[in-house]
């Protein structure tokens, strides 16, 4: 009890109240200027980015108060600086990965190609982004699964923003019998498109040719939809399309080979 008084003593209790409300005040003061940069920019900005400059304020805030704390306690921040430099270092080496995807967060950010919310796909991974941060982007995808993506691999690959833009185009290849007559296929198409409630009147549905196979014409069917209705419109249009095409025997052939004997004798 007595070491514990005397080092108090040499302390001096007072210093070490004022470095701890230091730190006390440099929590919250940094708390409060994170929130009201939120709310001032929350309209103004895309919410990650809005997360990002008010985690920056609050650390950066914090931080200064805790070198006030510290040199209030009588140490000289060069001199610990100087001391911790070594592990410093060693820690930037081991974790060159994390400060990787932490300085490819700002540019991500600064870039402005995607944001929480939008639907994205990176290689055969697709789903919202559900949060983005200084290591990551998570992801929801539509089997409602997680995946965590470090924000290096976003910036070394090709990201696909599906909605980045108000409108989506669905893209279908209708196969038809090579003894169809094309012009009434394409009348019942586009008559499709428009009964159905889900597709855009601007930009114009269009059929077309696309090519020629073996067995079978390829038709080209672009439809157009607001973001939100893609999914449920491509569904719902091939329905339609299969249901028309049996009412209007319509063909759709299936791959084939026509196989030919002869009674020639084998020599």
């Amino acid at each position: 009890m007595d070491a514990l008084n005397n080092l108090l003593t040499q302390l001096h209790l007072d210093i070490l109240l004022r470095a701890a409300l230091l730190i006390i005040a440099g929590g919250i003061i940094g708390a409060l200027l994170s929130a009201g940069l939120n709310k001032a920019l929350s309209k103004r900005l895309r919410p990650h980015q809005v997360t990002l400059i008010g985690r920056i304020t609050f650390y950066v805030v914090f931080i200064l108060f805790l070198i006030s704390a510290v040199q209030e306690l009588g140490f000289r921040v060069s001199t610990l600086l100087g001391a911790t430099g070594i592990l410093t270092i060693a820690i930037g080496i081991a974790s060159q990965t994390s400060l990787s995807n932490a300085i490819s967060s700002i540019f991500i950010i600064g870039e402005k190609s995607f944001g929480i919310g939008d639907t994205i796909q990176i290689n055969d991974i697709q789903g919202d982004i559900l949060s983005m941060d200084f290591l990551s982007v998570k992801i929801r995808t539509s089997n409602n699964t997680m995946v965590r993506i470090p924000n290096e691999m976003l910036i070394k690959s090709t990201v696909t923003n599906l909605s980045y833009f108000p409108f989506r185009r669905v893209d279908l290849i209708i196969r038809i019998a090579l003894i169809e007559d094309i012009e009434p296929v394409k009348k019942i198409l586009l008559e499709l498109a428009q009964h159905n409630p889900l597709c855009l009147d601007d930009p114009k549905p269009y059929v077309g040719i696309d090519s020629f196979a073996d067995s079978a014409i390829h038709i080209q069917f672009y439809l157009w939809a607001i973001r939100n209705n893609y999914t449920e419109l491509k569904s719902s249009i091939q329905v339609d399309i299969k249901n028309a095409f049996a009412k209007n025997h319509i063909e759709m052939p299936f791959p084939s080979q026509s196989l030919y004997l002869h009674d020639n004798k084998t020599v």
